[in-house]
């Protein structure tokens, strides 16, 4: 088999026709085929199947910005699933700038853009299938229903309000219905600033929104 992704994709039939080309593939098939080395460091495998499979259909979105698939605005997400077929984790979104999402609103937001369309990806996430014998799944192209969209912005709001106001340390992952902030670091060491209830300028862990589990289980049932 061979990856035709040198070639720009011009319609959702066609992304979805080279998912069908590596559903059922084990990560170790898939990295074999594009000619690329697994870690071995299990710390070092973060990431490696979400670029592989960027690989594999071709992503044009050098912008980080951007949707993964530019002339679709379509974004690309990975989505690990446990024994039960139940999502094994949350999914990030974006990463937050804490200094200026206040100037955003929820439909200029990257939040948003890369939310409008999302091709859904499904792999193996139980951590006792070896790493390289993880297969991957059914690709599912998927919207926010109104409703959907409407909680979103809500959660959105909420937190924008937080960030805006100081209230950093008050966020936890506990808050919100369907998005959640989180810390998105390598590690304890990368800080960012943010502001504190005084409007001054503090460092702070960088954080990003995620998709809850609970809520991307929903659109696998």
């Amino acid at each position: 088999m061979k990856f035709n992704n040198k070639i720009d994709l011009e319609s959702e039939e066609q992304l979805l026709l080279r998912c069908q080309n590596i559903e059922g593939l084990s990560i170790g098939q898939l990295a074999h085929k594009l000619k690329i080395r697994i870690p071995i460091n299990p710390l070092q495998r973060k990431g490696f199947i979400g670029s592989a499979v960027e690989l594999a259909l071709g992503t044009t979105a050098k912008n980080k910005a951007s949707p993964d698939f530019c002339s679709l605005g379509i974004e690309l997400k990975t989505l690990p699933i446990n024994h039960l077929g139940k999502p094994a984790e949350s999914t990030f979104v974006t990463s937050i700038p804490l200094l200026t999402i206040q100037q955003e609103t929820w439909e200029s937001s990257q939040c948003f853009s890369k939310l409008k369309r999302v091709l859904w990806l499904t792999v193996e996430g139980d951590k006792s299938i070896e790493f390289s014998h993880r297969r991957i799944g059914k690709a599912i192209l998927w919207s926010p229903s109104i409703i959907d969209e409407e909680i979103l912005k809500k959660d959105w709001t909420e937190f924008v309000l937080m960030i805006s106001t100081g209230k950093l340390a008050e966020i936890s992952a506990s808050l919100g219905e369907y998005l959640q902030i989180r810390p998105k670091a390598a590690n304890g060491k990368s800080l960012c600033y943010g502001y504190d209830e005084t409007g001054s300028k503090v460092l702070t862990m960088p954080r990003g929104f995620y998709l809850r589990a609970s809520f991307t289980g929903k659109l696998l049932s």
